[in-house]
């Protein structure tokens, strides 16, 4: 089961089981969130408006390159079990993408260093209501992270503003997934979302539909799914926090499984990639280090990690 953590109660109680629920499924769903329904309503009607147009008008926010998630990314381009050396056929879903906004015209932005990190949006001219959705909902969901991130930080033996400095010009990335019905039966091997593992920090994903949604491989190799109700967030660790903390923490596999049979309905997940800044450096936190232990990995920056592994991914 994953665990059910209720954030109206206070954090230095909540920080003890948001440890045991990252060392022992390395997922956790939050209740008590603060972010309004609103801003989540408006958000998925604002993602179908978008979904519902043409191939044609959504290429036209195509994603530039490869290495920017930035834009439309359309079925094809995708398959995520390449993050973890696998291959299968295509991923079945379509996303629109967009990373941190309203940038400082500054060399920590602009520099050659900082791309792909702060690329530019691509945002279509229809519907008017796409981007002041995602902006509204991107600062509610940082908020939030910002807020686990603390929890975090006390389950560690870290002050609760620990990571505050370093994710200050985070390089965090808001997708809009649409999961179409399947036209034909689903080739061999082919998922809504292959078998992976995230390359951020925490992941922060709601959903409109658990059918066909996401699955969890717990440690028995069994797949487990975690509730989806309109009042939830689920929350992972991923492989730059399991890094962080020398896999105390773990970075779980997960998929998107297809649908029953027939399902014809149309499934929207946002997940929220809540990554540190670009040129920080990852390396064993000292209270995850065992005496007489060694750090599991050597240390590597955020993007630098970010960028080898995303690459693996398109198609």
């Amino acid at each position: 089961m994953i665990p059910v953590l209720d954030l109206s109660r206070p954090d230095q109680a909540l920080a003890p089981e948001l440890g045991a629920a990252f060392r022992d499924t390395g997922f956790v769903a939050l209740t008590g969130h603060g972010v309004p329904a609103a801003t989540i309503d408006s958000l998925y009607a604002a993602a179908n408006g978008f979904f519902d147009l043409s191939m044609s008008e959504k290429q036209k926010v195509k994603r530039p390159s490869p290495d920017q998630n930035r834009g439309f990314i359309a079925y094809g381009e995708e398959t995520l079990a390449r993050l973890g050396g696998g291959q299968t056929p295509p991923d079945h879903k379509e996303i629109f993408s967009i990373g941190p906004f309203d940038l400082p015209d500054t060399p920590y932005y602009t520099s050659p260093a900082a791309y792909p990190s702060f690329a530019s949006n691509r945002w279509p001219d229809h519907p008017a209501a796409l981007q002041p959705a995602m902006r509204a909902y991107w600062q509610a969901v940082t908020s939030l992270a910002q807020r686990t991130l603390g929890i975090a930080s006390l389950a560690l033996g870290l002050p609760a503003d620990y990571f505050a400095a370093i994710t200050d010009r985070h390089i965090s990335m808001l997708r809009l997934i649409c999961y179409p019905p399947y036209d034909r039966a689903p080739e061999e091997g082919q998922l809504r979302a292959g078998v992976h593992t995230d390359l951020n920090m925490l992941t922060f994903v709601h959903a409109n539909s658990d059918t066909g949604g996401l699955e969890v491989r717990a440690r028995d190799g069994s797949w487990i799914a975690p509730p989806a109700t309109p009042d939830l967030f689920v929350v992972n660790v991923g492989d730059i926090l399991m890094r962080w903390t020398n896999e105390l923490w773990v970075s779980t596999p997960h998929r998107v499984a297809n649908p029953p049979t027939g399902w014809a309905e149309r499934r929207i997940s946002v997940p929220f990639f809540f990554q540190a800044n670009y040129d920080t450096v990852v390396e064993c936190l000292p209270s995850c280090l065992p005496a007489g232990g060694a750090p599991k990995y050597p240390p590597v920056t955020v993007g630098a990690y970010r960028a080898e592994r995303f690459a693996k991914t398109a198609g």
